[in-house]
């Protein structure tokens, strides 16, 4: 049985992780640490765990008594706490913060994107989590990436607001959100950073624009990215390089119809349908931003890590409506 503890376990992330690690069949969770929630019950955050788990939250982390820590602070906070930890400590590290995604602050952190990294991640003891709409594009241009048939990209993305994490702001509380849609970072979003170093070290001579316009859905989780860029091959020959690159894939799914949100929401599944248009290749990839963006890729990295089948525990239903 491996033994978890969790580090910021009170945010929307962690509420994802605790709700797949309590049914994972080889995991146990030995401490939910949160200051803020210290003595109290874990479903008092995370009211959807009524009844589905005794945990308390701790204010203390004993990262001695256990096998992996997942962070799941905010950006900047991970940092800190690693190189707080004991000098002996010889636990794995599972970071779902943007502190170790890129290569030149990575140190010995493997970014964890399974469907491009999966031997990588086999053998770290320390991953980086990608970002949501990192991933959702990321799987939008692996296999021509890996075919080096990319020009330059073209991006919009919709997110859900439990993108922007639980503490509430301007744009996430419920009378601004429901009904509305806006555009922010546009071309600036601090995901492209490490979409880009994929797709270097996938394509080595690639050195096209990625422009990325995300978007604020009035949903509350969720991703859309709507990807599109040249392509010199025909459609059934584009489809053929996205199945055969996903063919093993235990998560990702290539489609030949246009898909939506609830075939993904609460699950850790990605759903592709590729289609040409005149000279323009169009990708829509969908994934749940808190799930297969974060959470549940997070307990893929840690199935892999410690040898085990990478869905173990992630047989996760969507919802039908």
């Amino acid at each position: 049985m491996i033994k978890v503890g969790i580090i910021g376990a009170a945010g929307y992330t962690a509420g994802e992780l605790i709700r797949i690690l309590i049914n994972h069949p080889c995991a146990n969770i030995l401490f939910a640490q949160s200051k803020s929630h210290a003595g109290q019950p874990v479903w008092m955050a995370h009211h959807d765990l009524i009844g589905e788990t005794s945990l308390t939250f701790s204010a203390d982390s004993p990262v001695e008594t256990v096998d992996v820590i997942f962070l799941c602070m905010g950006h900047g906070k991970s940092r800190a706490f690693v190189e707080s930890l004991p000098s002996d400590f010889e636990g794995k590290i599972i970071d779902l913060s943007q502190d170790y995604r890129l290569a030149d602050s990575a140190g010995d952190f493997v970014y964890g994107l399974p469907e491009a990294f999966r031997r990588e991640i086999k053998a770290a003891d320390h991953i980086a989590n990608p970002g949501c709409f990192a991933t959702a594009i990321q799987l939008a241009l692996l296999p021509m990436a890996k075919a080096d048939k990319l020009s330059e990209i073209h991006v919009t993305g919709i997110t859900g607001s439990t993108g922007a994490g639980q503490n509430p702001s301007e744009t996430t509380h419920f009378s601004w959100r429901e009904g509305n849609l806006s555009t922010y970072k546009a071309f600036s979003h601090q995901h492209l950073l490490e979409i880009n170093e994929t797709l270097h070290r996938l394509a080595p001579s690639y050195n096209q624009p990625l422009n990325f316009v995300p978007v604020r859905g009035n949903h509350t989780r969720g991703i859309m990215a709507s990807v599109y860029f040249d392509c010199d091959l025909d459609e059934a020959d584009a489809v053929d390089i996205y199945k055969r690159y996903y063919k093993d894939e235990p998560f990702v799914n290539v489609v030949d119809f246009n898909p939506d949100l609830k075939m993904v929401v609460n699950t850790n599944k990605a759903v592709l349908y590729v289609k040409k248009y005149d000279k323009k290749l169009h990708v829509v990839s969908m994934i749940d931003n808190l799930v297969k963006g974060a959470s549940g890729q997070a307990v893929e990295n840690m199935n892999l890590i410690f040898g085990l089948p990478e869905n173990t525990g992630l047989n996760l239903k969507p919802s039908a409506f």
